[in-house]
């Protein structure tokens, strides 16, 4: 049966970096990165530019679905609210697809850390330290497996998520 991996969490988690280490180690596999199709100069999140996202997102996620060549499709994106998840699943075609929603946890201290390293590193911009922090409380309730990332690393994290997926 194929895998569709939903992973969420605040900016600045390891969402990224933990869906490549899952990428190689969940084979055959496919990777999606939400943030990839909001590559757009000037940024605007508006309802249009939002509902365009969406769609592009479902649509790859749902050519991936269909192609038998892979048995785990990988997605992570911000997704802070619970109908943001809800919305992109009613869109996707579902035949013999089990579904894995992970919410990668951190504390404000250790994200607080990493945010300022990306920062200083030209990584991230300044504005997103507080952005990511004010979301952070909204993960709490939703209704995922939670992993708290605060003291692992990616790697570590992507096989917490192998052990819970199977292999």
């Amino acid at each position: 049966m194929k895998r569709l991996i939903f992973i969420n969490g605040t900016m600045g988690v390891g969402k990224t970096s933990t869906c490549k280490e899952l990428l190689g180690l969940l084979q055959p596999s496919v990777f999606l990165d939400g943030d990839w199709c909001w590559c757009m100069n000037p940024f605007r999140v508006t309802d249009e530019t939002k509902q365009m996202v969406e769609n592009n997102i479902c649509f790859l996620l749902n050519s991936f679905l269909s192609c038998t060549e892979y048995e785990n499709v990988i997605f992570c994106w911000v997704m802070h609210q619970e109908s943001i998840i809800n919305n992109l699943l009613e869109k996707l075609n579902f035949t013999n697809i089990e579904v894995y929603k992970f919410t990668l946890s951190v504390s404000k201290e250790a994200l607080t850390q990493r945010l300022k390293r990306a920062i200083e590193n030209g990584e991230r911009t300044s504005d997103v330290l507080q952005r990511s922090l004010d979301r952070l409380p909204l993960y709490q309730e939703m209704n995922t497996t939670h992993i708290d990332v605060s003291n692992i690393s990616p790697v570590q994290a992507a096989k917490k998520i192998v052990e819970l997926v199977g292999n």
